[in-house]
C-alpha cells in the first residue's frame, strides 16, 4: 500500500490493513493472538467507536496506532504516516484508560507540563493551559493539587492534556469508565464539541449508549477480529438494537 506524504490532504485519517499482533509466550504460557487480520479506515472528521468485550484487543489496536506497540503483521498509518513517525505523533492526542497523574502537581501545572513536552513555553503555554482548563470546566480548580481531584475531574484534566497540542486525531481509551452519570454527560459534551470542530476521534468503549450517541460509525472487535463495522443505522437495520447486534456479534460475551 502506497503511503501519502504528510503534506497531502488525504481524506483518510487512520488506515489499518490486515493488522495482526501476537504476543510472545510468557513464563510457560502459550503465545497470545491479540489481533488478527483487522482492516479498517477512519476518515478525517469522523468519530469512530470501537466496541468489544474485555480482552478483545481494543487497547492493543490503539497502542499500535499510537506507535507504542509494533504489529506482528499488516500495516497501519495515521495521517498518512507510520505511527512511529514523530511528525504524525505531534498531531495526535491520547487519553489512556488509566492515565498516570503526578498528583503533587496542580491541574494547571500538569497541563503546562504536558504542553512543554510539545515545545510550548512562556505566554503561549500559559494561554493554552488557560483555554483548555476553561474548556473542560476545570478553571475553578486549576490551582488545586490533582490528589484532591475526583475521578471525573481527573478525566477532564486528562482530556485537556490530550488536546494541548491541538491534535488532528484524538484517541480515547474507555474515556467514560468509572464516571458517574454527571461526569459521563460532561465528557460526552466535550467530545461532541470536538466533533463539531471537525476533529477525528477514535475511542474504545464498552458502554453502548455512549457509542450510539457520539459515533458516526462503530466497529465491534471480538477475540482480535473485527466482526462488524458500519454506521449505527446500518448495523441496526431491521429494528435490532445496538445491544442486540453487539451480543450477537460476540457470541453472547459481555463487555
Amino acid at each position: 500500500m502506497l503511503q501519502e506524504p504528510l503534506s497531502v490532504m488525504s481524506q483518510i485519517a487512520v488506515d489499518i490493513q490486515n493488522l495482526g499482533k501476537v504476543y510472545s509466550p510468557q513464563l510457560g504460557q502459550s503465545a497470545k493472538t491479540a489481533l488478527e487480520g483487522v482492516t479498517l479506515q477512519v476518515t478525517r472528521g469522523e468519530t469512530f467507536g470501537l466496541l468489544g468485550p474485555n480482552g478483545a484487543g481494543k487497547t492493543t489496536l490503539q497502542k499500535i496506532l499510537l506507535g507504542l506497540v509494533r504489529p506482528s503483521s499488516g500495516e497501519a498509518t495515521v495521517l498518512g504516516a507510520s505511527p512511529e513517525d514523530t511528525r504524525a505523533r505531534a498531531r495526535i492526542g491520547y487519553l489512556p484508560e488509566n492515565p498516570y497523574f503526578y498528583t503533587y502537581l496542580t491541574g494547571r501545572e500538569f497541563v503546562e507540563f504536558c504542553g512543554g513536552l510539545f515545545g510550548l513555553s512562556g505566554r503561549p503555554l500559559r494561554d493554552r493551559a488557560t483555554e483548555l482548563l476553561d474548556r473542560v470546566g476545570m478553571a475553578h480548580a486549576e490551582n488545586t493539587q490533582l490528589r484532591k481531584y475526583s475521578k471525573g475531574m481527573l478525566q477532564r484534566v486528562g482530556v485537556a492534556q490530550a488536546l494541548v497540542n491541538d491534535p488532528e486525531v484524538v484517541f480515547l481509551d474507555e474515556p467514560m469508565s468509572g464516571l458517574d452519570p454527571v461526569g459521563r454527560r460532561e465528557l460526552r459534551d466535550i467530545i461532541l464539541d470536538l466533533k463539531r470542530e471537525g476533529k477525528t476521534i477514535f475511542f474504545n468503549s464498552h458502554i453502548l449508549s455512549d457509542v450510539e450517541a457520539l459515533c458516526d460509525r462503530v466497529g465491534i472487535l471480538h477475540s482480535g477480529k473485527l466482526v462488524a463495522c458500519g454506521s449505527v443505522r446500518d448495523l441496526t437495520v431491521g429494528g435490532a438494537s445496538l445491544e442486540d447486534v453487539f451480543v450477537k456479534a460476540v457470541g453472547g460475551a459481555r463487555a
